[in-house]
């Protein structure tokens, strides 16, 4: 027993120990990079503010929210604020419109960029690149306002460019805002145009980072460009891949990867186009500015990112099944 005794106390002694390096440990890490560690703190402050301070409002989701009592002192409700939702009949609407249009902007944003970021590195001028570059992200710092106007000009039945086209080779006007079909592809379009010159520039930095050696060993071998870009480039890529899809795969209940607002402006609010615009974003917005209930908001809210952790979640760990140094934990 007091062999027992005595080999637990020790065991005490050394977690105690071995905790005490682990925290010298990282202040002296702290110590020793602490202007790293500065310029790392605005964007932690702001996570904090803006990501992790507002959870504490998701009990509203389950409340009675009434402003002059507050947030502790409304009345507690359960899951009555979900019902305004899961017993909607727009419910399986806007949950696959919001899955529909995110993956597939997730699929083709992802492959468009990465062939734009190997055609960058193959232009041989970095004057070109700078300009290409500059081009390509110019839509990306475009609101969707100034967005909604240019696919308007596009597409207005009367003097819009498209249906000018149309009247010039004798063909009738299409009523753009009153057919729900294009919008499936009229949506993405415009997700490609905004997003796709962004995310390149990611995969252009990350090309960058990969050692020449590795394409001059494939040209003494007399490896094509095509080949260079299939079997070097991309497999190499597969890493930086994965970690941007995952995380678009956090977004991907959250209107448009995070951005409803192109939902919202470019079909103009038209009832027509619900059936192929609408998303879970959009609906609850025309529903608080409806009704005016905050909590069935906050339980919507709740619910897409909820879904959004499983889904990162369940991706990590079948990624880590496949390549355990993909995963992004």
């Amino acid at each position: 027993m007091n062999t027992q005794l005595q080999n637990a106390v020790a065991l005490k002694k050394e977690r105690k120990k071995t905790s005490s390096l682990h925290r010298f440990s990282f202040l002296s890490e702290i110590t020793k990079h602490w202007s790293f560690y500065v310029m790392v703190l605005p964007g932690l402050i702001y996570l904090i503010i803006f990501n992790y301070l507002p959870m504490f409002g998701a009990v509203i989701a389950f409340k009675d929210y009434n402003p002059i009592k507050g947030v502790w002192s409304s009345e507690w409700i359960g899951f009555k604020n979900f019902e305004f939702f899961f017993k909607s009949d727009a419910l399986w609407r806007v949950t696959f419109n919001t899955i529909f249009y995110n993956l597939l902007i997730i699929v083709l944003v992802t492959s468009i960029a990465i062939l734009f970021a190997i055609l960058l590195q193959e232009t041989g001028s970095r004057m070109r690149t700078a300009f290409y570059k500059s081009v390509m992200l110019l839509p990306f710092f475009l609101s969707w306002v100034v967005g909604d106007y240019i696919v308007y000009a596009l597409l207005n039945v009367d003097q819009g460019l498209l249906n000018g086209i149309r009247h010039f080779f004798g063909m009738a006007p299409i009523q753009w805002y009153g057919e729900p079909s294009y919008w499936r592809i009229i949506m993405p379009l415009a997700f490609i145009l905004k997003s796709v010159g962004y995310t390149s520039v990611i995969y252009v930095a990350a090309i960058t980072g990969i050692s020449s050696d590795y394409y001059e060993a494939a040209e003494i071998d007399g490896a094509g460009k095509f080949q260079k870009a299939r079997f070097i480039t991309i497999p190499l890529l597969i890493p930086v891949i994965i970690i941007l899809t995952l995380l678009s795969l956090g977004k991907i209940f959250n209107g448009g990867l995070g951005d409803w607002g192109a939902f919202y402006t470019l079909p103009r609010q038209s009832g027509v186009l619900f059936s192929t615009t609408d998303v879970i974003d959009t609906y609850v917005f025309r529903a608080l500015r409806t009704v005016s209930d905050i909590g069935m908001s906050s339980a919507v809210g709740l619910y897409q990112a909820v879904v959004g952790l499983v889904m990162v979640l369940i991706s990590n760990y079948l990624v880590k099944k496949y390549d355990p140094e993909s995963s992004l934990f």
